[in-house]
């Protein structure tokens, strides 16, 4: 993908090097509300709407219109500073404006830092669907740092630690058992935060790197989010967005159970991550009256196939099975369980 990965807490000394780098006629950043205030006095600006309901194509267009009215041509450059949703409509705006402008991600959250600026993956939500139309086009640069941390809600933090957590099931037994060891009401230690976080992206870059047009490994990423997504959606359908780590959350332990019906994934796992949610993720609150059109989103995901549901699944921590097809009854078993679990 030629992502460059930079891991540092002096955030404009490296913007200020890769800027200068190419010659760019204009550098033009993308913010949102909040996190325009982060970007230099002196910037070019493009402010948009925050909250992942505003991620669709009008929004685009009015990036595009913006743009047009600056004069980025391509051989400028556009920084995208903010979350998961400017990382995500600010890379499709830059990557097809021109036919392609080069644009770094400067992610201010922790689910941006580890998920949606990191591999390429850009786009916007359609008809009430996650991320339904969008591109393969990596950011040349990402500059992941934790000062933009202190200011997040507890919520933004705790959705970013599910995209964390499922990094290490992918990968690190002994990491994901510190992982679920944490405490979210202890200050944030800068250091020890960056360093977790190098460790979490790199699972996702080495993955990305083997396979970045996710034709093959690169599925095993989706842990935790056919039934996550189909979460998700649901709750934007009732006007009532959920944070996307919460409905990954949710979507890890069903799909944690899954993996221990269908290919033995140890119970004492499954319990031990189902604990942690339980105590750190509110309830979705669903019923068996919302099965079928939790099942009816699963067969919309974009890497079903032919109507049938299909996971990433888990034999054991490190040990993932992509391309796994699950049958209906064993989807609403696992989501009994998760409520059960939740106490709902």
């Amino acid at each position: 993908m030629g992502q460059n990965l930079i891991f540092t807490n002096h955030v404009q000394e490296a913007i200020n090097r890769l800027a200068g780098s190419d010659g760019h006629n204009l550098t033009v950043w993308i913010a949102d509300v909040n996190t325009a205030r982060y970007a230099p006095a002196e910037a070019h600006v493009i402010t948009i709407p925050d909250g992942d309901e505003n991620k669709t194509l009008s929004t685009a267009c009015h990036l595009w219109d913006e743009m047009e009215r600056m004069g980025v041509t391509r051989h400028s450059l556009i920084i995208n500073l903010g979350g998961g949703m400017v990382t995500d409509l600010g890379g499709w705006a830059a990557a097809t404006f021109k036919r392609g402008v080069r644009f770094i991600n400067v992610p201010t959250t922790l689910l941006g830092a580890v998920d949606a600026a990191v591999g390429g993956k850009t786009g916007f939500n359609y008809n009430g669907l996650k991320n339904e139309i969008g591109a393969f086009a990596p950011a040349s640069d990402v500059i992941i740092s934790t000062r933009y941390f202190d200011t997040l809600p507890v919520q933004e933090m705790k959705s970013g630690f599910a995209e964390v957590i499922k990094h290490a099931m992918l990968s690190d037994r002994e990491e994901l058992l510190r992982l679920l060891d944490h405490d979210f009401n202890a200050p944030i230690d800068h250091d020890d935060l960056l360093e977790r976080l190098q460790h979490s992206v790199q699972v996702k870059a080495d993955i990305v790197a083997r396979d970045p047009n996710e034709q093959g490994e690169r599925k095993a990423l989706n842990l935790g989010h056919t039934v996550g997504h189909a979460f998700e959606s649901l709750a934007i359908h009732r006007g009532h967005p959920v944070p996307h780590g919460y409905a990954v959350a949710w979507g890890l332990v069903t799909e944690a159970v899954l993996s221990h019906m269908l290919l033995k994934f140890p119970s004492e796992d499954v319990h031990r991550l189902g604990n942690f949610v339980r105590d750190n993720y509110r309830y979705f609150p669903f019923t068996c009256d919302d099965y079928d059109d939790l099942l009816a989103l699963m067969r919309h995901d974009k890497k079903s196939r032919d109507g049938e549901i299909t996971c990433t699944l888990l034999a054991a921590i490190a040990d993932y099975r992509i391309d796994q097809t699950v049958l209906p009854d064993n989807v609403t078993a696992a989501l009994d369980i998760l409520r059960d679990h939740l106490g709902m």
